[in-house]
């Protein structure tokens, strides 16, 4: 299945209080739980792929602290992607890359490719019969270096028949 999970900024509003845009993103992500806990139920190999505005952890970007109050980083927005993930799910980008800062995404406003000032916001994740079947996964970078390409990159990962 394809993700794109809303982004969620700006987090606050003129009165401090959580956005209404963050508290869809939140609505969103409870419902791709709930969806996801479902497909799990079938036993068949799936793969939730896509961009879910969410880095994971701190080693997911480049700038922890810069990023503290921002969606892909909120506590309330990563606690609900380890809820979906404490339902099985393998992140099959982790499961062979353990070293942090690695990206899928760099702003082009900020000139954050040629800096390496990215984001791991793109994630593929595997139910278990899917993770039985990866033999590997990786960012390809490539298409980021062209002209005019998009700020996100692909991640890919291969799964044996």
């Amino acid at each position: 299945a394809s993700i794109y999970l809303p982004n969620g900024n700006p987090t606050r509003d003129e009165n401090g209080k959580d956005s209404e845009k963050f508290r869809y993103k939140l609505k969103w992500m409870e419902r791709l739980i709930a969806h996801a806990g479902t497909l799990l139920k079938t036993e068949d190999a799936i793969v939730l792929g896509g961009d879910y505005n969410i880095c994971p952890t701190d080693d997911d970007v480049y700038n922890p602290a810069g990023f503290a109050d921002d969606a892909l980083c909120r506590p309330e927005s990563r606690g609900r992607f380890r809820r979906l993930m404490y339902l099985g799910l393998t992140d099959a980008f982790r499961a062979f890359n353990t070293a942090p800062h690695l990206y899928s995404y760099w702003d082009y406003q900020r000139g954050a490719w040629p800096k390496d000032e990215g984001l791991r916001i793109d994630h593929l994740l595997l139910s278990p019969q899917a993770a039985d079947r990866l033999k590997d996964c990786g960012v390809d970078k490539t298409p980021r270096g062209k002209e005019k390409p998009s700020d996100h990159t692909p991640v890919w990962c291969e799964l044996a028949d």
